[in-house]
């Protein structure tokens, strides 16, 4: 029979499990979307913005513009109150609201966050808006796109005029157009701000959303066609792995991709390649609307506004501030490199056999020496910083690894002791620590076939962006052989654990 003591810690044991358990139970249970309904009620809602801290939601049931100043938990009716506004746009102390529906249509705007509101681009229907700049667009039924650069004062129809455009998207000077009815329906680009259009191969689609990430654009599609993407600012699109649902909002945070669906919210974390339905406490609710906004994501439903924290959704990245010079680059007297050039870096287990976890490239910059590696995948823990650069030898950092938590900001310096290097493996160039150079064919030593391999194309005249050059300066000649030969003779070669 157990002793009383032993039966205690017995108790206390079971007790902690048990409510360790409840505890994950509980945070796993309450992870969803929570509708905010205070206010606002089950109403349609087809937009959502931000003017600052104020968050505006528009309407299905024409009942205007709703107004939450404390992240959506509650809502107020705005003076703009008796319209449909399937969008929203926001440009400075500007609010604009596109509304639907004869004759009291057009894009109102007001400049005391909602307020009061002055009607303009009357006896139009406006399914969306975009800010550029100082240039707003407005996309019209029937009748194009129509431009503003004085706030909406006054509006001039584009060469794009004889389109229903529902969805309007602003990349840099690319402005992409969604069209939603024939003729020529699909997506249309302009590189002028609306002097010229084009239709991109996209051309047989009706159009519900567009959002930009980068170079990428994806656009949302209506009879169950789901979302395409383009990687080359809209030249050639392919139809991502979710090709089965009609598509009316998308928003994009990092490589993230949220798609608004007649059946809820689909996610994709690997911008577009695999999607995942997120709907725990939202149903298969038509989503007409998604916002990303103060670390949530707010999706404007057929039942209302709903909230979810954005860390349930993604996986946080973790941005790692590196400093590194290679030695051939590095010009001591200007305290600045040749050249910027790119490094590849590795995260390692910091036990054998020291397995890869994540890499990460970046362009090291050549006055700070700094580049930001942004790893995806590594879970908080230890590890090895592993620096790769075409020409240098490959560099391990300090001995016991490194402790990296899941989407902090972190930061390493390979330039401040030789002790930030495993075995002190860099060299002194001036005031600053610095990577070995000349490790030209990439097998951890410096030798005679990496000084063979410059010898060669210094006898054929190479020049340009080429790994026999370990200086840097275009040119393969002498002064790279000088750097090659220091450290063949020094054997310089990689050291790790």
């Amino acid at each position: 029979m157990p002793e009383k003591g032993v039966e205690m810690n017995i108790i206390k044991l079971t007790l902690l499990l048990f409510t360790f358990l409840f505890y994950c139970f509980l945070n796993s249970s309450t992870a969803q979307w929570v509708q905010m309904s205070s206010g606002v009620g089950n109403i349609t809602v087809h937009s959502l913005a931000n003017s600052g801290n104020n968050i505006f939601a528009g309407s299905g049931n024409n009942t205007g513009v709703y107004l939450s100043t404390n992240n959506g938990a509650n809502w107020s009716q705005t003076s703009l109150n008796n319209r449909s506004v399937p969008s929203l746009a926001v440009n400075g102390i500007n609010i604009f609201a596109g509304t639907n529906y004869w004759p009291t249509s057009g894009v109102y705007v007001s400049t005391n966050n909602g307020t009061n509101w002055t009607p303009n681009l009357i006896n139009r229907n406006i399914p969306s808006l975009a800010v550029n700049g100082s240039y707003i667009f407005a996309g019209v039924y029937d009748i194009g796109v129509y431009l503003s650069t004085n706030n909406g004062t006054s509006w001039t129809q584009t060469s794009l005029n004889n389109r229903s455009v529902g969805e309007l998207a602003v990349n840099g000077n690319n402005i992409f157009a969604g069209t939603i009815y024939t003729p020529a329906y699909g997506v249309y680009l302009s590189t002028n701000n609306g002097i010229s259009w084009t239709q991109t191969s996209l051309n047989n689609q009706i159009i519900g959303a567009l959002a930009v990430n980068g170079n990428n654009v994806f656009a949302g599609t209506y009879f169950e066609n789901g979302v395409y993407l383009s990687t080359n600012n809209g030249t050639s699109w392919i139809q991502t792995s979710l090709n089965n649902l009609d598509v009316h909002s998308l928003a994009v945070n990092g490589n993230n991709i949220f798609a608004g669906t007649n059946v809820g919210v689909y996610i994709s974390n690997d911008n577009g390649t695999s999607w995942t339905q997120r709907n725990e406490g939202l149903g298969n609710l038509q989503v007409g609307a998604l916002f990303i906004f103060n670390n949530f994501i707010f999706a404007g439903t057929y039942g209302g506004v709903y909230r979810r924290p954005l860390g349930e959704l993604i996986t946080p990245v973790t941005l790692s501030y590196i400093t590194a010079i290679p030695e051939g680059f590095y010009n001591s007297v200007k305290d600045k490199l040749n050249r910027k050039d790119t490094l590849k870096t590795y995260l390692r287990n910091v036990v054998t056999p020291y397995d890869i976890v994540d890499s990460a490239k970046a362009v090291v910059d050549s006055v700070s020496f700094t580049g930001l590696f942004t790893f995806i995948t590594a879970p908080s823990g230890k590890y090895y910083i592993v620096l790769i650069h075409r020409n240098s030898l490959e560099t391990w950092s300090k001995t016991g690894g490194e402790p990296i938590l899941q989407g902090e900001t972190y930061l390493y310096s390979f330039t401040t002791a030789s002790s930030q290097a495993y075995g002190n493996n860099l060299v002194l160039k001036g005031s600053r620590y610095c990577i070995y150079s000349g490790n030209v064919d990439q097998d951890g030593t410096v030798d005679a076939s990496d000084l063979s391999s410059i010898d060669n194309d210094a006898m054929n005249f190479i020049i340009g962006y080429v790994n026999t050059d370990v200086d840097g300066d275009n040119f393969v000649d002498a002064s790279d052989m000088a750097i090659v030969d220091n450290n063949g003779y020094n054997f310089v070669s990689l050291i790790r654990p």
